[in-house]
């Protein structure tokens, strides 16, 4: 199955329907639940890099609506850690809509955050993250963009940069064609996760896009990862 780069995503139109658009973020949270495997790779790759007696940070690149970044801030402060989560998105109504929708009630103040942002203006901030994150971002960017996200990650994160997105196959086309179904129409999650896909990469191709110093994994179900570790991860 041919990579399709160019395959159309309604969603990245500045005109697309705004009502389609919100609950598409809006369903965002059903799909990644089932598909993204992030509550994993928290547990595995994620918490034990967190210190359990001090302040830890986790950076979301291009959040979207936020259900990732609102989901690792809930599972953090449910292990007792004292973490924040940031999230980013140079979209403005993907910021807008995290920042109204996000579930801050049962977090402490500051532990969860979000900003209109590209990833390379944090680097004129001081600070840094213990982890750097993103989920279905890489299929979204062209090869300059993709280094310069490798190199903004790779400043950003002091113990684990860690990008999930599709990785493409015939049958993942299908069973996410047939499972989402009863969302057609309702939003832009079948058209467009059908053209995501498409323009996702092979765990092969991922690998050719990275450079020294990071790896690329593959995951279940249908998932790529691009993994940076600056340093050996320490105990938990």
């Amino acid at each position: 199955m041919r990579r399709q780069p160019d395959a159309l995503e309604q969603m990245d139109l500045p005109d697309c329907d705004p009502q389609l658009l919100e609950r598409t973020y809006r369903q965002f949270w059903l799909v990644n639940r089932v598909v993204s495997g992030w509550r994993s790779l928290y547990r595995q790759r994620i918490r034990p890099l967190l210190p359990a007696g001090g302040p830890a940070s986790i950076l979301d690149i291009g959040c979207g609506g936020g259900d990732i970044t609102t989901a690792l801030a809930r599972w953090a402060h449910a292990d007792g850690l004292q973490v924040r989560v940031l999230g980013i998105d140079a979209d403005e109504r993907a910021y807008r809509y995290a920042a109204q929708h996000a579930g801050h009630r049962d977090l402490p103040a500051g532990a969860l955050e979000f900003r209109q942002a590209y990833s390379h203006e944090l680097l004129a901030e001081p600070g840094r993250f213990d982890v750097v994150v993103s989920n279905h971002l890489l299929h979204h960017l062209d090869g300059q963009q993709l280094q310069g996200l490798w190199q903004d990650s790779a400043s950003l994160a002091r113990h684990l940069a860690l990008h999930a997105d599709i990785r493409r196959s015939r049958l993942a086309l299908a069973l996410f064609g047939a499972g989402t179904l009863p969302l057609a129409g309702s939003s832009f999650i079948r058209r467009d996760g059908l053209a995501s896909i498409r323009r996702s990469f092979s765990h092969v191709e991922l690998a050719r896009q990275l450079p020294a110093g990071w790896r690329a994994e593959t995951a279940a179900p249908f998932r790529n990862l691009a993994v940076y570790q600056p340093e050996a991860p320490h105990e938990a």
